[in-house]
């Protein structure tokens, strides 16, 4: 049986089994549709939870970061691991104490303002789409691949199957759907992981192995750091990049985690408060499990190309022939994947021979002129193909190939389904019954709501054919946007309650308006390709790149609440008094002197 054929029955099977929990979980109801009637168990909802979070920026593209930038790109575990953190101690419960269906209507009601309500529904929308076009460049990068076909058409087919599921099942169909993702996609993660740790360091746990010796003896990190620099590329494991931006990127992505709409979702999901809590717990068992073989699948990774670039160890060895990449077996897959347009190579000085190489190095360009290079010939390698093709790489078995091609489009299309949802939710129940229209029916509300989600995917696939950046980058703007609008208004409306309608309001607009302007300025105008002043490798503000920007536009949004609330009327007492029954226990008493 062919490769082809193999990718179509793992895929074919795994949608089959998505569509069909759709169709048995088909909402009925807006609680249905919003919430899930509430009725989710803790472990349940932590899967769906796991699945909804781990996006094809986790699956796909992030290993892809750290395969070729190393240590730098750590950031994106350690930014969206502990905004995790910060999310289950000091959102999720809150949130599912005050009991409503969405982020935007915990806003307007606890800042009192149909217009604080309404601007949470922009800021929501503006990061939920970013985040979307990134899945839906993940669904492009994995239907390119595995269908044979281009880029630009697997995206087409991804959006038609996105509509097809979440557009019917609502919050019930999407969270049972999205278990069943969190399965597939685990196993598709760790399996390939498994064999390729086991190849190079005979270390099943891909983690430990990371840290392990090679077949030689040499350690794993050290065999990279000597290849890497050898071909002119930063030391893997050393710090490269600018500290102060790593560490507001990391923020970045720590706050805009704990401030993503459609994640703070799956906490309404639940029967009780403590149900909350004991989610997130779970979520992050389950997340866990991809975030800490992550590292290990982009060394191995970075390793294996390297080597099959160089076989005969090296520089001094030779460069693979392009002979060899026409008729050896083993790099079958660069010829599958130069279809989609991610992948290309040239042999610019027609030697015979695919030179990789950094030409970016002043050394390595002495050296290229000395044995006749004329620079780098493996022209294309995006980055979001990595994962997708490591078990080709690693010429594992041909299901191996097929599961991976099923766990990437569920990590890509489980988001999105999350995503949209967030979206049609804050367009249907915040803006058209919220403030719009409050006596709209259930099923015109329902209508509502599926027209919104399929709008919002049209919208997305149409950016997503020209992203500002790869998946995991796309969705860093996300984040930024996320943390800039969205988390300081919840973390003001739950622990402030000095904070009044007036300075949530102005700002949710400063924060969002200057991170906004900031990501337009280096990425373009609404995300169009050459409108942009500046870019990330020479940005505005010194060292900080478009993707660091969200805490920025964070300590803006807090600053200018506080000093908007100070300039105008107290909060009403009913409104304190709300928020401090969201944050302290019923029936505690006071503290006793012993």
């Amino acid at each position: 049986m062919d490769q082809f054929t193999i990718n179509l029955l793992f895929v074919g099977a795994s949608f089959a089994l998505y569509i069909g929990i759709a169709i048995w979980a088909r909402a009925g109801s807006t609680s249905e549709f919003y919430a899930a009637g509430r009725g989710v168990h803790p472990v349940t909802n932590g899967m769906a939870t796991a699945a909804d979070w781990m996006s094809a920026a986790s699956f796909i593209s992030m290993a892809g970061l750290i395969a070729f930038t190393g240590y730098d790109n750590s950031s994106f575990l350690m930014g969206w691991t502990g905004g995790y953190v910060l999310l289950a101690l000091l959102l999720a419960p809150y949130l599912r104490k005050f009991g409503k269906f969405t982020v935007s209507e915990f806003i307007g009601d606890r800042f009192y303002s149909q217009t604080a309500r309404i601007v949470a529904v922009i800021c929501l929308i503006v990061a939920s789409v970013t985040y979307v076009i990134g899945q839906m460049t993940g669904v492009g990068v994995a239907f390119g691949r595995f269908l044979e076909v281009s880029n630009t058409t697997g995206l087409l087919i991804g959006a038609a199957v996105v509509f097809a599921y979440a557009v019917f099942g609502g919050m019930k169909g999407v969270t049972y759907t999205q278990v069943a993702q969190y399965c597939v996609l685990i196993t598709a993660y760790t399996i390939p992981a498994i064999f390729i740790s086991l190849q190079l360091t005979g270390n099943p746990v891909p983690a430990l192995g990371l840290f392990g010796d090679t077949a030689s003896g040499e350690p794993l990190l050290t065999k990279l750091d000597a290849i890497v620099t050898e071909l002119g590329f930063n030391e893997y494991t050393a710090h490269h990049s600018d500290t102060l931006n790593m560490v507001l990127f990391t923020l970045s992505l720590m706050i805009g985690t704990a401030g993503l709409p459609h994640v703070i979702m799956r906490f309404f999901t639940v029967p009780k408060v403590a149900d909350a809590r004991w989610s997130a717990g779970w979520a992050l068992v389950f997340i866990a499990l991809l975030y800490l073989t992550a590292p290990a699948v982009g060394a191995m990774a970075r390793l294996n190309i390297s080597d099959m670039m160089w076989p005969n160890g090296g520089i001094e060895g030779g460069a693979v022939s392009v002979e060899d990449i026409d008729n050896d077996a083993r790099y079958d897959w660069m010829a599958t994947w130069k279809k989609t347009g991610l992948l290309d190579w040239e042999d610019k000085n027609g030697d015979g021979k695919i030179q990789y190489y950094n030409d970016k190095n002043a050394d390595m360009q002495a050296l290229a002129e000395e044995k006749g290079w004329v620079g780098n010939e493996l022209t294309k390698f995006n980055r979001d193909i990595l994962v997708l093709a490591n078990p080709e790489i690693a010429n594992l078995p041909g299901w191996v190939i097929g599961l991976v091609a099923a766990g990437g489009l569920a990590a890509a299309l489980s988001t999105a389904a999350g995503l949209l949802l967030a979206i049609s939710s804050a367009v249907s129940h915040d803006l058209i019954k919220g403030a719009i229209n409050p006596q709209i029916s259930e099923k015109s509300e329902l209508l509502s709501a599926r027209i919104a989600m399929g709008v919002a995917i049209v919208v997305a696939t149409y950016l997503g054919l020209n992203p500002p950046g790869f998946a995991a980058q796309t969705v860093a703007l996300a984040f930024g946007l996320a943390a800039a609008s969205i988390f300081p208004a919840l973390m003001m409306g739950i622990f402030s309650t000095r904070i009044n309608n007036t300075g949530a309001v102005a700002g949710m607009l400063a924060g969002l308006t200057v991170t906004l302007v900031y990501i337009f300025l280096h990425k373009g105008w609404l995300f169009i390709p050459d409108t942009n002043s500046f870019t990330d490798a020479d940005p505005l503000l010194g060292t900080i790149k478009s993707t660091s920007f969200g805490a920025i536009g964070a300590l803006v949004n807090f600053t200018v609440a506080y000093v908007v609330a100070g300039m105008t009327k107290e909060t009403p007492q009913e409104i304190k008094d709300l928020v401090e029954s969201v944050r302290i226990p019923r029936g505690a008493g006071a503290a006793q002197d012993h």
